[in-house]
C-alpha cells in the first residue's frame, strides 16, 4: 500500500540569505541593499542570464522581503491574467520571465513601469524585472524593451558544479532528505544541472519517496522514472 504524501518537510520560501551567489555576488548584494532599504530608487533593475542561474528565485525573495516589511507589491509573469490593472497602493512592481511576454502582457507591463516609475500621486515605485535575454535583444515592444535597459542591469551566471552541488544538499537538509555522494552523482550526470530544475526534481523525489515508504537511493529513482 502507497502512503499519501503529505504537504510536510517541504522546502522554504526562496530568501536572500539562501540564495547561493557565487559568481552573482555583486547582483545579490545590490539586491539585498534595495530590498532593506527604507526607501527605494525608481531607477529599475533588470536581472537577465539563463534559465535555472537564479532570476526567479531573487525575485521572489525580494518580494518576500518587501512583503515582511509591510510592503504591497504588484506581480507580473508569463501566467498573469491580460489588462491586470495597476494599484496605486502598491510599493513595488516585480515582473519575471519578460521574454515570454506576449503582445497583451507586454501591454500591462509597459502600463505598470509608467504608472510605477512616474505616478499620478508623485510617489515613485520602485521597478525589478527579469528574463532570459539582455534587454537588447528582448523580442519586445520598443517602449517597454528600452525602458528595462535604462536602469541596473546585472547578468546572472550558472553557478559552478561545486556550488550547485553545495545548494541540492542545504535544499535536501531543509526537507530532511538524505543524498548520498552516489545520488548526487547520478543526478548531476543524468539531469539537467539548472537549480530550477534541480529543485523541481528534488521535490518530485521527495514526494514519491514518502508514497513507496522508502529512502533515496539510485533503485528508487530509476523504479521513479520508469513508472512516471
Amino acid at each position: 500500500m502507497k502512503q499519501i504524501a503529505l504537504d510536510i518537510g517541504l522546502a522554504p520560501e526562496p530568501s536572500l540569505e539562501g540564495f547561493a551567489a557565487g559568481p552573482n555576488a555583486l547582483a545579490a548584494q545590490h539586491l539585498r541593499l534595495w530590498a532593506e532599504g527604507r526607501t527605494r530608487s525608481p531607477v529599475p533593475i533588470y536581472l537577465w542570464g539563463a534559465s535555472g542561474a537564479g532570476k526567479t528565485h531573487l525575485l521572489r525573495a525580494a518580494r518576500q522581503m518587501l512583503a515582511a516589511g509591510g510592503g504591497t507589491i504588484g506581480w507580473l509573469d508569463a501566467a498573469t491574467p491580460p489588462h491586470a490593472a495597476f494599484s496605486e497602493a502598491w510599493d513595488a512592481v516585480l515582473m519575471d520571465d519578460v521574454h515570454l511576454y506576449g503582445a497583451e502582457q507586454q501591454h500591462t507591463a509597459f502600463t505598470w513601469f509608467v504608472h510605477a516609475v512616474a505616478p499620478a500621486d508623485g510617489r515613485p515605485r520602485a521597478v525589478l524585472a527579469a528574463g532570459a535575454l539582455p534587454p537588447a535583444d528582448l523580442a519586445l515592444r520598443e517602449d517597454l524593451r528600452t525602458r528595462l535597459g535604462w536602469g541596473h542591469v546585472f547578468e546572472l551566471h550558472p553557478l559552478p558544479e561545486p556550488d550547485v552541488r553545495a545548494v541540492l544538499r542545504r535544499a535536501a537538509d531543509a526537507r530532511g532528505v538524505f543524498l548520498s555522494d552516489e545520488v548526487m552523482d547520478f543526478v548531476l550526470k543524468r539531469f539537467s544541472r539548472d537549480l530550477g530544475s534541480l529543485m523541481q526534481w528534488l521535490e518530485h523525489l521527495d514526494r514519491y519517496a514518502l508514497q513507496a515508504q522508502r529512502p533515496i537511493t539510485i533503485p528508487l529513482i530509476k523504479s521513479m522514472l520508469q513508472n512516471e
